[in-house]
């Protein structure tokens, strides 16, 4: 396969992921907005940073402003990690690689894009966000599921899985960081002023709430969350569960081109490392320098995966 196609295909799955990923966190702040209006600055604040458009939101809007938030980071031309721009970014890919996906892809790519330029025409008030939020979430599950429903598992395929699984693990590791440390780091005691919804909204986000009540119930435990969305090898958001499924399509790639690669070697080791720490550990080396490291890390190995494919020629 041509380097500029694997690219396109590993760009095209994690732009869709990533707005999907946005929505969530729009989802996350606007709940704790709601539930605890005293601190809603704080949590867009925090919002931004786990986007990664802090500094692109400050040096456009300055103050930190709810309605100017959702806006950047659903529709502004201008930052590429708003849902918009995200979308349009991975259409444009699915465009450059239209041979190498399915008619079913292509097609709920490119209605997709159509479906949420329509949606994100204006500006969406707050009693439409929901809805919004929502329908940005199934056109980014109807992409997957065209994935895995229609595409041949060839090298296109592991490409397009080793985007999802990168951009999945570099969100949670980067919510973890962002939202989940904020509130540990005054200790014991404002763990136990926090609500349960704020816990509750965390794994939300991650789309993890459902399936953390099926393992634990309603123990709300900061550790126990902590290892749930870190070192869980069944939830398909947890960084671990992320990590390993990035080595495996690596692995199998190098399978099918007979020849493993520098990535390999990457990937095999941050996963070996997360499968031998524990939450104690974690907590030991510091929660917030832990996460510090996955997130650099996942992003050496995604400029690793780019030069050994030579996703640019």
């Amino acid at each position: 396969m041509l380097g500029k196609t694997a690219g396109g295909l590993f760009w095209l799955y994690r732009y869709l992921e990533r707005s999907e990923s946005v929505a969530r966190l729009i989802e996350a702040g606007f709940r704790i907005a709601l539930a605890r209006p005293d601190i809603a600055e704080d949590e867009w604040a925090s919002i931004l940073a786990a986007a990664g458009s802090r500094a692109a939101y400050d040096e456009r809007h300055g103050r930190i402003k709810e309605s100017a938030v959702v806006d950047f980071l659903l529709r502004d031309s201008d930052n590429p990690s708003s849902v918009l721009g995200a979308v349009s970014i991975a259409r444009s890919n699915a465009r450059l690689v239209r041979t190498a996906l399915t008619r079913e892809v292509w097609e709920s790519v490119n209605e997709g894009w159509i479906t949420l330029k329509q949606a994100l025409e204006s500006p969406v008030q707050n009693r439409d966000l929901p809805e919004t939020l929502g329908l940005i979430r199934r056109q980014a599950a109807l992409v997957r599921g065209a994935l895995h429903g229609t595409q041949l598992r060839n090298d296109g395929y592991q490409f397009s899985q080793l985007g999802i699984s990168l951009e999945r693990a570099s969100n949670t590791a980067r919510i973890v960081d962002m939202k989940y440390y904020a509130l540990l780091r005054s200790g014991s005691s404002m763990v136990q002023s926090v609500s349960n919804v704020q816990w509750e909204t965390i794994l939300r986000t991650v789309s993890a709430h459902r399936s953390y009540r099926w393992l634990y119930g309603g123990d709300m435990a900061p550790e126990t969350i902590a290892r749930f969305l870190i070192l869980d090898q069944g939830m398909p958001r947890a960084i671990l569960f992320c990590t390993e499924a990035a080595a495996e399509c690596l692995n199998s790639l190098a399978d099918m081109y007979g020849r493993r690669q520098p990535c390999n070697e990457l990937a095999d080791k941050l996963r070996d490392d997360l499968r031998s720490v524990s939450i104690s550990d974690i907590y030991d080396q510091g929660l917030k320098g832990f996460t510090v490291d996955v997130v650099n890390r996942l992003a050496g190995l995604s400029r690793q995966i780019e030069d050994d494919y030579r996703f640019y020629q």
